[in-house]
């Protein structure tokens, strides 16, 4: 039964019934109330979906623009990370997070969530019990941010620009980003989609510096699927002829959203729950209520834009 409702719920994310947002709620009911039958097979299939479903959305993007809103928020990003990793190592000290635990959550916060801590993960020589909670932290924070963002938004009357921009600087991992910003518009999923992943990018430099400080031998893993995504973007651009397959691999890409955002939801358990412990998940929340705050009073000013 268990694995019929599995297969039933990615089914229904894959044709299109399911939302983004409904896809993750479904996910959490079927992680939180059943024992997942193929709980690392999901995880792995979600990462391989989740960098496929960018790469297909590249397909939708003009190059000009996602050079454009690179550039502009380029010092937004730089500024931001480094605040937060500051204040995350802050925090983590005065709630006394074990120090590896520490630095993942802040990285995951700062960069892009889950692809950040497993980034780092070897590079910082974290333990799976270590791992395990940084990612179990961003994950249920992350979860939320999906349901909510859109509702905040929406209440604060922010235009799809200032969404997506916003929703690219504090949500913390890509399929968030790109399920909360299709939700609010197309203007919004190009532009969260781009500063997220410029924001992406920044692995690399926080990796060599955590690699030196921490003497690891590890190799750094670097992002390679957002060249893909420009490279997609370079097609859309300036080779219009192939339009209707470049049409249809953005509609796969939105539908494969879905279903990774499911197999996502299905793997915040209750056991990853009691995994996190009440200081670690305390670090994020504040961490990311801090951080989300911040841009939003910031672009709702004007003091941040594009």
């Amino acid at each position: 039964m268990h694995k019929n409702l599995f297969f039933i719920g990615i089914i229904l994310a894959a044709a299109g019934l399911l939302s983004p947002p409904l896809a993750l709620a479904a996910g959490l009911a079927y992680g939180l109330l059943v024992t997942h039958p193929y709980h690392l097979d999901s995880k792995r299939l979600a990462k391989f979906l989740l960098q496929a479903a960018v790469v297909c959305l590249g397909f939708g993007m003009n190059l000009s623009e996602v050079i454009k809103v690179g550039r502009s928020g380029f010092l937004y990003t730089a500024i931001g990370i480094s605040f937060a990793l500051l204040l995350g190592t802050l925090l983590g000290k005065l709630l006394r997070v074990q120090q590896t635990q520490s630095f993942l959550i802040s990285a995951g916060t700062a960069i892009c969530g889950g692809s950040a801590i497993a980034a780092l993960g070897p590079v910082t020589n974290a333990n799976e019990e270590e791992m395990a909670v940084s990612l179990g932290t961003v994950f249920v924070l992350n979860s939320v941010a999906l349901f909510l963002f859109p509702f905040i938004g929406a209440r604060m009357h922010l235009s799809q620009t200032q969404f997506g921009l916003w929703s690219a600087l504090a949500i913390h991992d890509t399929s968030s980003v790109v399920g909360a910003a299709a939700k609010y518009g197309a203007l919004a999923l190009t532009i969260g989609t781009t500063v997220k992943l410029a924001r992406a990018l920044w692995i690399v430099p926080v990796a060599v510096v955590a690699s030196a400080v921490k003497k690891s031998k590890s190799a750094i893993q670097l992002p390679w699927f957002i060249l893909f995504f420009c490279l997609a973007a370079v097609a859309n651009s300036y080779f219009p002829v192939l339009h209707p397959a470049y049409a249809a691999a953005y509609r796969l890409g939105k539908l494969g959203l879905a279903v990774t955002l499911f197999l996502i939801g299905t793997g915040i358990s209750r056991t990853t729950l009691k995994e996190v412990g009440a200081r670690p998940m305390i670090q994020g929340l504040i961490l990311w209520i801090v951080v989300a705050g911040i841009s939003l009073f910031a672009i709702a000013r004007g003091i941040i834009h594009l």
